[in-house]
């Protein structure tokens, strides 16, 4: 250690400092912004967060407006919007604006609600002209934002209850601008999928895209819900190294794959484009981008900058200097990953509550984490364009393992959790057979296709009983890999 700054990171800055010297400016293929909403409370404010922005090479700013459904044509704080918005654009900053409610049963407490909010979603795009990028709610998979998530039956409500609003939105916002670029969903990278969990009732990423495509598919919609999808793409502990990942269902950056395939698994053979994949020259003329909109790894506060911060630390945090060297590393990942259209790293500034998000490039009392030199620096490097192999996805017909047909239960497309059980007879044998060889996957088939529609715990319990345990099984494989799939000769099982 030398000034606080592990010898890892003191080598990749002396490196990229080096490249700064060398390297010839080259065009981004993906974007590197902030998600803050700092520009929001004072011209002031704005002006010198906007100066930090073009200091680091950032591009994109995304900045949340929330809608409150007692007053639902009301813009809040319109006017310091307006001004965050002409201070972005003036210093060549791309604003995207993410609308959502301010209460979590918002949308679900009434009929009428879903209507209000897309014809709030269109005041807003008429309002902010220059605007053209627009994401559609935020993390509807967790119960902070989306209520309820389960029925009273414990079937999924909530992704199934989203899909429509997203949908009506998409409409609204190209009534108004056939140019807007829709975003949906921001979808959460973690869930517990467990209707009786305590202060964490949340769906996995998987299974809430599988959800929105159910309904989808039901509502016989010909045209699509978003043009890009909106990720989070945070650790599951930011003392998780970027190479981590999770365990599936859930994805963060090293799982994107899993994201990729459960979007075609939702959607494939309808009006809703999928993620490019490589080596189909003959694939989909429109293909769904992905922004991670959301990136953040927590870091401790120095004691030099403990006075800008109140409250207590919530969460296990990592070093200052392992944050940056993290921030340097995604960068030039996701540039190789074609369907990756941009990252914001959230915040540019520290949230100065402890309880809150500590992940920025910089302090609350604004002084410069190391994070902040080593991002610029891969920035101007021209570390946004890929210099290595690019992601090669190919989607797979059955998400990992051994995707089973047999028919689904049918329940009115209103309800949340429509065929959950039925559809997740397959992602409940592949966690329990994952790795387990033929003769296990055989017999899966054999005992599931009998019988009545079973629950997904059942499901999984029976291919336990296979095996001889009594417990959960081993995480699947990435999906999204390409390898010929262990059942031959049937065609490609949809999620109608």
């Amino acid at each position: 250690m030398t000034n606080g700054l592990p010898t890892a990171v003191r080598l990749m800055l002396a490196c990229v400092l080096g490249a700064l010297l060398v390297a010839p400016a080259a065009a981004a293929d993906i974007r590197v912004g902030a998600a803050d909403d700092h520009p929001k409370a004072s011209p002031e404010i704005a002006g010198e967060f906007y100066e930090a922005m073009k200091d680091v090479g950032l591009t994109e700013n995304r900045i949340t407006l929330l809608w409150d459904s007692a007053h639902p044509m009301t813009i809040e704080s319109q006017d310091n919007l307006a001004a965050a918005i002409q201070d972005a654009q003036a210093d060549g900053v791309r604003i995207t604006l993410d609308i959502y409610p301010s209460r979590a049963k918002a949308l679900t407490e009434s009929r009428v609600a879903p209507a209000r909010f897309a014809n709030f979603v269109a005041l807003v795009a008429r309002t902010f002209p220059t605007v053209k990028d627009f994401i559609v709610g935020n993390e509807p998979n967790k119960s902070r934002f989306w209520q309820p998530q389960f029925n009273a039956n414990h079937t999924r409500a909530a992704c199934a209850a989203y899909e429509p609003v997203l949908a009506a939105s998409y409409d609204a916002l190209k009534s108004v601008d056939r140019s807007i670029t829709v975003i949906g969903v921001g979808l959460g990278p973690r869930g517990t999928d467990n209707p009786v969990a305590r202060g964490n009732l949340s769906i996995s990423p998987a299974r809430c895209l599988a959800d929105m495509g159910r309904v989808y598919r039901r509502s016989r919609r010909t045209k699509p819900i978003m043009d890009a999808l909106s990720y989070h793409a945070y650790p599951n502990a930011s003392t998780d190294k970027l190479e981590t990942g999770y365990a599936w269902p859930n994805a963060g950056i090293p799982d994107l794959a899993r994201v990729k395939q459960a979007v075609w698994d939702a959607f494939h053979r309808t009006g809703q484009p999928t993620f490019e994949e490589a080596g189909m020259p003959y694939g989909p003329a429109r293909t769904l981008k992905l922004r991670l909109n959301e990136v953040g790894w927590q870091v401790a506060i120095p004691p030099a900058s403990r006075g800008a911060y109140y409250g207590k630390e919530s969460v296990v945090t990592t070093d200052e200097g392992t944050q940056a060297a993290i921030y340097g590393n995604l960068i030039p990942l996701l540039a190789c990953d074609p369907a990756v259209e941009s990252v914001l790293f959230f915040n540019l500034v520290d949230e100065a509550n402890l309880d809150r998000w500590q992940s920025g490039l910089m302090r609350a009392d604004w002084t410069r984490r190391p994070s902040y030199g080593i991002v610029k620096g891969a920035i101007v490097a021209g570390q946004t364009r890929c210099a290595g192999r690019r992601v090669a996805w190919r989607h797979e017909y059955r998400p990992v393992g051994v995707h089973l047909r047999r028919p689904l239960p049918r329940q009115a497309p209103g309800e949340g959790g429509a065929d959950s059980a039925g559809a997740d007879l397959a992602l409940a044998a592949d966690r329990a057979h994952a790795g387990r060889g033929p003769e296990v996957a055989r017999q899966a088939r054999r005992r599931l296709g009998q019988g009545d529609p079973v629950s997904a715990e059942a499901a999984e319990a029976r291919v336990l009983r296979l095996r001889g345990e009594g417990g959960g099984g081993a995480e699947p494989r990435a999906q999204g890999d390409v390898r010929e799939s262990p059942v031959r000769g049937r065609k490609p099982e949809t999620l109608t």
